[in-house]
């Protein structure tokens, strides 16, 4: 048994997002205040080199990319964001050859520890999810914290000790919580909802967990979407049906 998995068999708590994919709308609230919290913060700065130039580059911890599914007409656009899934068999932690990349027994999180990171990338490449990002400026690798420095703050109001993401989504798209707890609101989502970790394959156990699109209406059809694919799915006897003709 790895050093990873003994740890994790003694965790009680595990905290970690719910992503509703129904209702994320692609706004980058999330990437922005991310950016403005943790550039402030204990994980910053995070660099932006040549910000307003040719070839811009910078450190986030959050990302959200937009891609089109399904054949036209049934098409949508998914709005899907990302960052450290804070997996609880962190490929990231064991190739780290410092020690600064670790798991917190309390709670789970996935952080590092920038004073032994000697930028090496080694967990970059380790993690299939392309979470973690190398801080040009500082030579040290970043990625999601969930806002370890706001969530135990005290000195903020209860209803504030979340991740400054899930605080600043304007459509309530993020969920945060403990996954361990089956009373929770992520794990009541979970459960209810459908929610899957992204690329179970990897055998990872992502903690961060998103709820699948809803079957909509699109054409007169219902058309919903496969998560394990990414991809629109059509009933039987329409996806057989020749496509319906544009009126003029």
């Amino acid at each position: 048994m790895s050093t990873t998995a003994a740890t994790q068999e003694t965790l009680a708590r595990q905290l970690a997002l719910v992503i509703d994919l129904n209702v994320c709308v692609g706004c980058h609230a999330c990437v922005t205040s991310c950016k403005e919290w943790n550039t402030s913060g204990a994980a910053g700065p995070l660099a932006d080199l040549n910000a307003y130039g040719a070839e811009p580059s910078g450190t986030f911890f959050n990302r959200v990319q937009a891609y089109e599914a399904g054949t036209f007409p049934d098409t949508q656009t998914i709005h899907f964001p990302k960052s450290c899934l804070h997996c609880e068999e962190p490929p990231c932690v064991p190739v780290c050859p410092t020690g600064a990349s670790y798991k917190r027994a309390e709670d789970g999180i996935v952080l590092v520890d920038y004073d032994k990171c000697i930028g090496c990338s080694y967990c970059s490449w380790a993690c299939p999810y392309g979470a973690r990002e190398l801080d040009a400026e500082r030579k040290v690798m970043t990625k999601c914290t969930l806002c370890v420095d706001r969530i135990y703050d005290e000195l903020l109001p209860p209803q504030d000790r979340k991740p400054a993401c899930v605080k600043a989504c304007p459509t309530g798209a993020r969920l945060f919580g403990d996954i361990k707890d089956a009373n929770s609101e992520v794990s009541k989502a979970i459960r209810e909802r459908g929610g899957y970790q992204l690329m179970p394959e990897w055998e990872t156990q992502p903690a961060n967990h998103y709820l699948p699109r809803a079957v909509v209406s699109v054409s007169g059809r219902d058309v919903g979407m496969d998560v394990a694919t990414g991809h629109l799915q059509i009933p039987a006897d329409d996806a057989d049906s020749p496509e319906p003709a544009l009126e003029a």
